[in-house]
């Protein structure tokens, strides 16, 4: 219980700078680089824009899976984490993870048509790879949490 409560509060903090350093980088960062990139070539300024806005959708769903992250340690640390208010939380991080993983592998494919640079292409495999295990894996966890769930539900009628 003890090592939950350190691992919970732990946790907590490096969401919060996380959070932190995301909203540093979709605000300042991103949007800075953009108008550098335009005033070193303004000729590409329309491609330089269509980068900033995929990059800040990808911050943007980071960010929505920190904040569902935190709202399932608030329900841990409730012992309400084996209620349907978790298997939502679950799902909002599921449809970001999915979302950021639709644009990703457009980005992919369209690299495989334009990019000149094998390297390139790849980086976005291994990070197309790496966000569709960590999708997959999600929505193991999110039906072995239903089933906790329902066997939960189960012992509480029979008690």
């Amino acid at each position: 219980m003890i090592a939950e409560r350190w691992a919970v509060t732990a946790l907590r903090v490096f969401l919060v700078a996380l959070f932190g350093i995301l909203v540093v980088l979709e605000t300042l960062s991103l949007p800075g680089s953009y108008r550098y990139m335009v005033e070193q070539h303004p000729e590409h300024a329309t491609e330089h824009l269509l980068t900033m806005i995929v990059a800040i959708f990808w911050v943007v769903c980071v960010q929505v899976v920190v904040v569902a992250t935190w709202k399932l340690l608030t329900l841990v640390r409730k012992d309400l984490i084996f209620t349907e208010s978790a298997t939502k939380w679950v799902d909002v991080m599921v449809w970001a993870i999915a979302a950021a993983w639709v644009v990703l592998v457009a980005v992919f494919i369209w690299l495989g048509f334009n990019a000149d640079d094998p390297g390139v292409l790849v980086l976005f495999f291994v990070f197309t790879t790496g966000v569709s295990v960590v999708g997959l894996v999600l929505v193991v966890m999110r039906a072995l949490l239903q089933r906790a769930t329902s066997l939960r539900a189960d012992m509480e009628s029979v008690i």
